[in-house]
Order: structure tokens, then C-alpha cells, then sequence
């Protein structure tokens, strides 16, 4: 693969070779979309997952295990454990602790995307289709941003299994106010 950068543009050209014909894909790709420059969506430049998970001390995100494992340009993901604290009582995963995840995660996602010294956020609405039961291990939740307005952020939010399969879908808005 190689890959020849252009001003705005990425452009990366694979050739796959098959009974002595080569295919060249070109690929277009936003060289935005590819850099670690959190400017993206992101108003701090200098935040890091441990800034935020150090954010969760004592609260619910805590005291359920949420840690935040990583911030990439346009979204942002956190893994809980399935374990007793977030099981209903036929020893699944309560779909409580996966709206909670998901509120977490969105609500986090849109602190990032403020300016904390005049805004800040709340959530103010939560969808959660919950599509799998889980009974251990982990899930991570990704959000992404479906729309981030001056007033409303909704955020769209995928929560997997270890293999990827999808365990709930869900959609956060969120309130962006003037801070007091």
C-alpha cells in the first residue's frame, strides 16, 4: 500500500495482483479523518484518557467500573464490566447499566466538545434498544457524533461484546448551555 499525501487529501492506492491482473483502488480519504488532531470536534487539544477517567472519581461511571479507553478524532469509547453491580436479577446485564454507559460516554463526548469555561452540558433525552443479553465480561461503548449544533449535541452510541456483536443501540441528546 502506498500513500501520497495531497494538501486537504490522503490518497492511498492499493493493488491487489490475481492471475496476473492487477486491480488499483484509489481511496480519497480526509487527512482529518486519519491525524491524531483531536481539533477535529474536540475543543481542548490536550486532553487524555486518563484526565478523563480521573473526571469519574465517585460518581455512578466509578462506582460501575466505566473507564474511558480511548479518544480518537470523532469519537470516544469506554468499556463497564458485565459482572454483579451491572446485572438484573436473572444474572444478565441490566439494560439500566447499558443506558447508563451510553449516557456516560455521550455526556463525556459533549464535555469534550464544549468550552468548559462558558458551557456546559446535560443530558436531556436517552433511546436505549437493548438487542443481545450479555452475562460477563466486558462491553465498550462507542459514541459518535450524529449532530453537534450550538445548542443540542446527539450523540450515537454502540455498545458491543468482546466479539463485536451489538448488545444495545442507543441515541443521546444533549443540552448546551451558558455556564452561571
Amino acid at each position: 500500500m502506498a500513500a501520497i499525501q495531497a494538501k486537504k487529501f490522503r490518497i492511498v492506492v492499493i493493488v491487489l495482483q490475481t492471475n496476473f491482473i492487477q486491480f488499483f483502488y484509489l481511496y480519497f480519504i480526509q487527512i482529518d479523518k486519519l491525524s491524531n488532531n483531536m481539533n477535529v470536534i474536540w475543543k481542548a487539544s490536550d486532553i487524555t484518557v486518563e484526565i478523563v477517567n480521573n473526571s469519574s472519581v465517585n460518581t455512578m461511571a466509578e462506582f460501575l467500573g466505566i473507564k474511558f479507553i480511548e479518544i480518537g478524532p470523532d469519537f470516544l469509547r469506554a468499556t463497564m464490566p458485565v459482572c454483579a453491580k451491572t446485572h438484573q436479577p436473572y444474572g444478565l446485564l441490566h439494560g439500566g447499566a447499558s443506558a447508563v454507559l451510553a449516557e456516560t460516554v455521550g455526556s463525556v463526548a459533549s464535555w469534550l466538545a464544549i468550552d468548559n469555561e462558558r458551557q456546559i452540558c446535560v443530558g436531556i433525552e436517552i433511546n436505549c434498544n437493548h438487542l443481545r443479553a450479555k452475562k460477563d465480561g466486558i462491553v465498550t461503548a462507542t459514541a459518535e457524533p450524529l449532530h453537534i449544533g450550538a445548542t443540542t449535541h446527539v450523540w450515537d452510541i454502540k455498545i458491543r461484546d468482546e466479539k463485536e456483536k451489538l448488545v444495545c443501540a442507543s441515541r443521546l441528546t444533549v443540552a448546551v448551555l451558558k455556564k452561571k
